[in-house]
C-alpha cells in the first residue's frame, strides 16, 4: 500500500500567542499505522486537536493533506464526514443524548455526505439513513467486541461512565463511523490493563476489517503499543519530530526517556 493517506507538511501552530508545533512533517500511507511518543507539553494533544479542528488552535503556516485535500480548508464536522475520527483523551459528557442517539446522528450524517457525493452533491429525496433494524444490530455487534452490555446504548453518553467506558464509548463510534483515518489522543490514559486490552482489541478488529485504515496512535507510553502494533515510532519534542524510527524505538524510549534526544539549550 503506497498511496499517501495523510500528510502533514510543515505545519506550524499556535495557541493563543505561543507557538506550539513549530514545523512539523509526518506522512502516513493507506494501511499504516503510525505513533507519536513525547513528554509533557511537546505538542501531541495539540497536534490532535489541530487535525481535527479546534478553533482554539491557529494554524500559521502549513498544510494538512488527506487523499490530496488540504483538510484545513474544513470545519471539524467535514473533517470527519470526510473520514478523518479522533478519540479523545477526555471525552466529555452530554446529558440527555444517549449514547445510541448520538452514534446514529453521526453514522447518519456520514451517509448522508456520501449519498450526497454519488449524486452530485446533492441529496437525494430518499435518502433516509440507515435503518434502525440495521443501526440495532450493527451498534450490538459492535458492543459486543467492545464488551460492553446492551444497556450501555441507553446509557448518557459519558455521563457517570468510568474512564474504561469512555474511551469504549470513543472507540464504538470509531466501530460505526468505519474512519479512513483514525486519530487516537491518548487512548491508554486512565485504563487499566483489562480495559486497556479490550479497547486496543477493538481497535486491531476495526483495523483487520479495513486494512486501508491509516491509525495514528499518540501516547506517552510503550504499553498501549504492546497491544496495537506500529511500523513507525516517532518521538515529537518540542513543537518538531525529532526522531523516528520502528517499534524498537520506543522501547529505546522506555528504558532511556526523553533527555537523551533533546537539543542542547541554545541549539538551534
Amino acid at each position: 500500500m503506497t498511496e499517501k493517506w495523510f500528510e502533514v507538511k510543515d505545519l506550524h501552530v499556535t495557541v493563543g500567542d505561543k507557538e506550539i508545533l513549530k514545523g512539523l512533517n509526518l506522512s502516513i500511507n493507506a494501511g499504516e499505522v503510525h505513533a507519536i511518543m513525547g513528554p509533557n507539553g511537546s505538542g501531541k494533544s495539540t497536534l490532535a486537536y489541530t487535525l481535527m479542528g479546534h478553533p482554539n488552535y491557529t494554524v500559521t503556516s502549513g498544510e494538512v493533506l488527506f487523499k490530496g485535500q488540504n483538510v484545513l480548508d474544513m470545519e471539524a464536522d467535514e473533517r470527519s464526514r470526510a473520514g478523518i475520527f479522533l478519540a479523545f483523551q477526555y471525552p466529555v459528557a452530554i446529558p440527555g443524548v444517549t449514547v445510541a442517539q448520538f452514534v446514529r446522528t453521526a453514522v447518519n450524517a456520514r451517509l448522508k455526505t456520501a449519498a450526497a457525493a454519488q449524486n452530485n452533491g446533492v441529496v437525494p429525496s430518499t435518502f433516509r439513513g440507515m435503518p434502525i433494524p440495521v443501526f440495532t444490530k450493527t451498534l450490538k455487534e459492535a458492543m459486543a467486541v467492545l464488551k460492553v452490555d446492551n444497556a450501555f446504548a441507553g446509557r448518557y453518553l459519558n455521563e457517570g461512565f468510568s474512564g474504561g467506558e469512555k474511551k469504549r464509548a470513543e472507540i464504538l463510534q470509531m466501530a460505526m463511523l468505519k474512519p479512513s483515518m483514525a486519530i487516537l489522543d491518548e487512548t491508554d490514559s486512565g485504563l487499566d490493563i483489562d480495559a486497556l486490552r479490550i479497547v486496543s482489541e477493538g481497535v486491531n478488529t476495526l483495523h483487520v476489517q479495513d486494512p486501508n485504515m491509516g491509525v495514528l496512535m499518540i501516547t506517552h507510553y510503550q504499553r498501549l503499543l504492546n497491544y496495537i502494533k506500529p511500523q513507525f515510532v516517532h518521538v515529537l519534542i518540542g513543537g518538531r519530530i525529532v526522531d523516528s524510527g520502528g517499534p524498537e524505538l520506543a522501547l529505546e524510549l522506555e528504558s532511556r526517556g526523553y533527555d537523551w534526544l533533546r537539543e542542547p539549550e541554545g541549539a538551534s
